[in-house]
């Protein structure tokens, strides 16, 4: 491995100038400008810009983002009859025969309801797919419902049914979706992500092994296990944080995914007090006797459980498990909860693992869906000041996969021109860089050499400037994997 200088770089926030050696992919030394002159064999000028710890994605599912960049996106429909409309005036790309496959439409404001026969009256014969933006919502047409063998009545497919069938759809060659996630991962690594924790539903230490062989990915990746993969990861002997053989140590096994519920645009979050004229509370996915166990035999055998829970209900159960089960673990979303469960994450040792992109976009439709309760929604400051440790992610899809939207949405509570929703929730800047570089606070002698170079110091720059940071350089294990 090469040695490394940066020279001429602020290290920090509001850093001073230095120069910093990287030798054996770790920082070896913090100096003054000039002083490493002749050390390194490759030397990168910093021309002033602020170096920071590497930015870590704590929550995507890459193969789902990889696919979405080249799907027709959907997320500015005001309604089912406009998807449709967006989606017609796309076609024209799209091969005939082929499956069409439209992305990121978001129906819980819509005056209208989703179903398949207006995909019919549309596109007659079509095999049409139309994932929303969270995830947990699939709206087929008749003719993709026949391609994959079901019936249903609307064609709108929820939670399970909707990750089943997602499954069952024809897909791209194996080898296309892994040159899909390669590029995905170095767009990454230009807006400096050095580590992603890749939360697909699949074998993903077989699917990361597979693309490792082929080339070094270009960022850290911790394979997410999935449910149905828990007896088989125990008999691989693998454990949360073990080093995989392949890709030159930079693939870990990461946690244990679990489902508690479902989502806030699908109304499936799992809430105390029910959906206005529903009288609905949501959907309840995995009950406390059957989530308790399998907390249980994950932690047992070295997994840490990652337990996804978005109602307030939901967060209360996770939270009553962990404490039952006595394991450290991590809450995924974790957007509305009760002021009494808000302390328990940092007394219970869990990570509160959030993603600040959604509430920006997810404010109009929790103050429809919430009312009276989003003052504790995506309560950022509240679990902060309590002592949480928080982690930052995009859920890509869901959000771009790009750290600093997160960070702005986290700073500023808004991504337009409206004032900030619930602004006492905002955390500092320096609170949310921590948060996005798994707790690294800075660059320090003795640090694996994980950075980002941004070319402005965030400090002071609006929630837009930050959203439009420019990237200098990205460095993984001492190795750059971005120069602009």
């Amino acid at each position: 491995m090469d040695d490394l200088l940066l020279r001429r770089v602020r290290v920090g926030l509001r850093g001073p100038l230095a120069d910093v050696r990287v030798r054996d992919g770790v920082v070896s030394a913090v100096e003054e400008p000039g002083a490493g002159a002749g050390f390194a064999a490759r030397v990168l000028d910093g021309h002033g810009g602020t170096l920071l710890p590497g930015l870590v994605d704590a929550h995507a599912h890459l193969v789902q983002w990889a696919g979405f960049r080249r799907r027709i996106p959907l997320d500015g429909a005001q309604s089912a009859v406009g998807a449709v409309e967006m989606l017609m005036e796309k076609l024209l790309d799209a091969p005939a025969g082929e499956l069409v496959v439209g992305v990121g439409f978001r129906d819980g404001l819509w005056p209208d309801r989703p179903h398949k026969d207006l995909l019919q009256r549309a596109l007659p014969g079509r095999a049409v797919a139309l994932f929303s933006a969270d995830l947990h919502t699939l709206w087929l047409s008749p003719a993709a419902l026949k391609l994959i063998g079901r019936e249903h009545p609307t064609g709108v497919l929820l939670e399970n049914d909707c990750m089943s069938a997602t499954a069952a759809l024809p897909s791209a060659p194996v080898e296309v979706q892994d040159a899909w996630v390669a590029d995905a991962l170095a767009a990454a690594a230009k807006r400096g992500v050095t580590s992603v924790v890749d939360y697909e539903y699949a074998d993903t230490v077989a699917d990361w092994t597979r693309r490792a062989a082929t080339a070094t990915p270009a960022t850290r990746v911790s394979c997410v296990i999935a449910r149905y993969l828990l007896d088989e990861t125990i008999q691989r002997g693998h454990r949360t944080g073990d080093v995989l053989a392949a890709g030159e140590g930079l693939l870990t096994v990461g946690p244990f995914k679990l489902f508690v519920d479902g989502s806030l645009n699908t109304r499936t979050a799992y809430c105390h007090d029910s959906y206005p004229g529903s009288g609905e509370n949501g959907l309840l996915e995995l009950p406390p006797e059957e989530l308790v166990p399998l907390l249980r035999r994950a932690h047992e055998n070295g997994l840490t459980p990652a337990v996804h829970a978005i109602g307030d209900h939901a967060n209360t159960i996770a939270l009553d498990a962990f404490a039952e089960v006595g394991c450290p673990g991590r809450i995924e979303h974790a957007q509305l909860l009760r002021p009494e469960d808000v302390p328990r994450f940092a007394a219970l040792g869990l990570v509160a693992s959030v993603q600040p992109a959604h509430q920006p976009d997810d404010r109009d439709v929790a103050d429809r869906h919430w009312p009276g309760r989003t003052d504790r929604a995506y309560a950022y400051r509240a679990l902060l000041e309590s002592g949480a440790r928080l982690e930052l992610g995009s859920d890509a899809p869901v959000a771009p996969l790009d750290p600093w939207d997160g960070i702005a949405a986290a700073v500023g509570r808004t991504d337009d021109d409206r004032p900030p929703w619930h602004p006492e929730q905002a955390i500092p800047l320096a609170e949310a860089l921590a948060a996005s570089s798994g707790g690294r606070r800075g660059v320090q002698v003795g640090d694996v050499a994980d950075l980002v170079l941004a070319a402005a110091d965030p400090s002071g720059l609006s929630t837009k400037e930050l959203r439009e940071m420019p990237v200098s350089a990205t460095i993984v294990a001492g190795r750059p994997t971005y120069l602009a």
